[in-house]
């Protein structure tokens, strides 16, 4: 079929629909005014990144459980829209042909080190190892308030997650909670 190519097939606008729900969670104003996360690009790129490793977390733990390959590729898809998004944004900003490979590797290793110190905070058994991870990776100035409200909303976006359903997940419907619910708890 010569005209294959240009039709939008339903995986592509589940990896847009999930993808558009990370970058919107990250852009959510109650992580930058009530978390005090840094609103630099730094900050920005971090919160997704977090969001990312939870929804890749959950699509791939349930892979694993499952066997399903469907939601494993769905996870690499939706990590390849990550890096395509990152190399647009990279030559938005200005960034030369020639030194836009160069910055990408620094984000792969940015992602790859943050993923596997979130993952293993998660299942550590102090739950002030995540907070840790968080303030070293998104609060690098010094925010342990910012830090604890953010680890305990990751840990209940993972609890929603793990309760989504898998076909609302493989259709791009995805749910996280919402940021302002964890702003001022006690810890």
């Amino acid at each position: 079929m010569i005209l294959a190519r240009f039709r939008r097939n339903s995986q592509a606008r589940t990896i847009h629909a999930l993808y558009g729900a990370i970058v919107a969670q990250a852009r959510s104003v109650a992580f930058y005014a009530d978390y005090r996360v840094p609103d630099t690009v730094e900050g920005r790129f971090d919160l997704v990144v977090l969001h990312l490793v939870l929804l890749l977390n959950r699509l791939g733990g349930r892979v694993e459980a499952s066997g399903d390959p469907g939601q494993e590729l769905l996870g690499q898809e939706l990590f390849d829209a990550f890096c395509r998004d990152l190399d647009a944004n990279l030559r938005e900003m200005g960034v030369g042909d020639l030194a836009v490979p160069k910055r990408m590797r620094a984000f792969a290793e940015a992602f790859y080190g943050r993923q596997a110190a979130y993952l293993a905070a998660l299942d550590a058994a102090d739950e002030r190892v995540f907070e840790k991870a968080l303030a070293r990776n998104i609060f690098a100035a010094g925010n342990d308030a910012g830090a604890a409200q953010l680890a305990r909303y990751a840990r209940a976006a993972v609890t929603s997650l793990d309760a989504q359903d898998d076909g609302a997940l493989m259709r791009g419907e995805v749910v996280f909670p919402s940021p302002e619910a964890f702003v001022h708890q006690p810890t």
